[in-house]
């Protein structure tokens, strides 16, 4: 891909992103199914190049671009199915209840072109081609994908291999492009031509992306994932759970939004099992020098708070090229010592730190978490089956519920299905806009609606017709029904 300058990206996806919103389901659908199989054939340069630039594991890489390749298919499948369009047809109706009616259709259309600025911690999931990218292209939206610093070269690669894969499938030119540098992402999400906005990255990045984002002379959506601890909540902790969570916080050296950076336990909770099994753990190296750099300064002020327990004290050391490697460091506090230390403890850890919290006693949880954690990707809830029924745990899951936007049961928030009923998002601080990321639902963040009233069939989108050349599920409101309303009272 040729450099461009950012009037000139601008300028392509505008030109892009009409021709693109025309563009057939079916032809649409395809094109992301062109892309995925592009990615999965490039898939051996792919993972070595992600390797070298990340450090993570060539079996995490293969998992994650094997979720990439499927998502791609996912949202394809959701593309031609067409019901996301939410296509309603309220026919004339001389005769409605309210006054007469005209003939209103409405669906929802593209928003136009997508700022995304990639993440560095899934380097294919949540990057070049990854989730928000998929989203925005499924919607018919043309994507900017602004590079993240910490894998470059993947980052042109994954790229070329998008775009040429659009173009062969018949799309417009312009239609996915890439910029570098943050002086360009801040350029270009300042530039009028630009619609929506997204981001996974840290807090205070992403909250200075939305405020640019919402400052604009005419604001734009933007959504940010900015960071989550994902409390975990457990009326026993025997080793079998301990085990489980140290496996959940370390995995990927804990560079997960979704890592459980809290564990609650009962007080007097055998904690002995958290230290032989982070010592099992094999050192793996942070995903560049920045944020080793980050980690290690976080850890050093957890282990240096007051009243802190060091349950397994772990290790984080760089080599000559300033690449920190970590082992799982997890400490204990008692609900006093996290309310009081809590501007140190309550940030998040990005790496394999986590903070397990030792409380008295069940009914004080939903007003803790109220008070600690006004806003998280998950909360989970471990318990034994008869509390799970016996109505018990309620006031805890409606506090979750109230704060996250996933609410888990026995299992552990790292590992994120890609599914249609998925919610990857939550409450401020967790993301700037509480949508999601991850799962069908996704596809609405970049589509607006719009009405057309009294319009004749020749000027309506293919969607609105009466002879429906898209054949998309179509909500039709017939003459006559308004005089119904209200008759299944009785």
């Amino acid at each position: 891909m040729t450099q461009k300058s950012i009037d000139e990206v601008a300028a392509t996806a505008v030109r892009a992103a009409r021709p693109f919103a025309r563009t057939p389901l079916h032809q649409r659908g395809a094109a992301l199914v062109a892309v995925a199989q592009a990615l999965e054939a490039a898939g051996s340069e792919l993972i070595d190049i992600a390797r070298r630039e990340t450090g993570l594991s060539e079996a995490r890489l293969e998992g994650e671009l094997r979720r990439t390749a499927w998502q791609l298919r996912l949202f394809a499948e959701t593309v031609v199915d067409g019901g996301y369009l939410d296509v309603r047809i309220d026919a004339a109706d001389p005769d409605y209840v309210i006054g007469p009616r005209p003939d209103v259709r409405r669906m929802l259309e593209p928003i136009g072109p997508v700022l995304n600025f990639a993440a560095s911690n899934f380097p294919f999931a949540f990057s070049v081609a990854g989730g928000d990218s998929a989203a925005a292209l499924a919607a018919g939206c043309p994507v900017v994908l602004k590079a993240h610093s910490g894998h470059p070269e993947l980052s042109r690669r994954t790229a070329e291999i998008v775009a040429e894969a659009l173009e062969s499938a018949g799309m417009p030119e312009g239609v996915f492009q890439l910029i570098a540098g943050q002086e360009n992402g801040v350029a270009l999400l300042r530039d009028e031509r630009i619609r929506a906005g997204a981001f996974t990255g840290s807090t205070h990045i992403g909250r200075m992306l939305a405020d640019i984002a919402a400052s604009r002379p005419v604001p734009i959506p933007f959504y940010g994932e900015l960071g989550s601890v994902n409390p975990v909540y457990a009326t026993y902790a025997d080793s079998a759970l301990l085990e489980a969570f140290v496996t959940s916080m370390s995995g990927s050296a804990g560079q997960l939004c979704t890592k459980p950076g809290f564990l609650f336990v009962p007080e007097g909770a055998d904690l002995t099992a958290v230290a032989d099994t982070a010592a099992s753990v094999a050192e793996h190296r942070l995903l560049n020098p920045g944020i080793g750099r980050a980690f290690s300064q976080r850890r050093d002020a957890v282990l240096g708070a007051t009243g802190v327990t060091v349950l397994s004290r772990g290790e984080a050391h760089s080599d000559d090229a300033g690449q920190v490697y970590a082992t799982p460091t997890v400490v204990s506090v008692d609900v006093d010592t996290l309310t009081q230390n809590r501007d140190t403890l309550l940030e998040e850890s990005f790496g394999p730190l986590s903070v397990i919290v030792r409380y008295p006693d069940r009914e004080s949880l939903p007003a803790l978490h109220a008070e600690l954690f006004p806003g998280n990707l998950t909360s989970t809830v471990h318990a034994r089956a008869e509390e799970l029924v016996d109505g018990s745990l309620t006031p805890l899951v409606d506090a979750l519920a109230e704060t996250s936007g996933r609410v888990l049961f026995g299992g552990w928030p790292t590992g994120v299905s890609v599914t249609p009923a998925m919610q990857h998002g939550g409450p401020y601080p967790a993301t700037t806009a509480d949508a999601t990321s991850v799962g069908t639902a996704a596809i609405t963040r970049f589509l607006r609606g719009v009405s057309y009233q009294g319009a004749p069939q020749e000027l309506l989108p293919p969607p609105l017709r009466d002879d429906n050349p898209w054949n998309v599920p179509q909500r039709r409101d017939e003459p006559g029904h308004s005089h119904e309303w209200g008759s299944f009272v009785g």
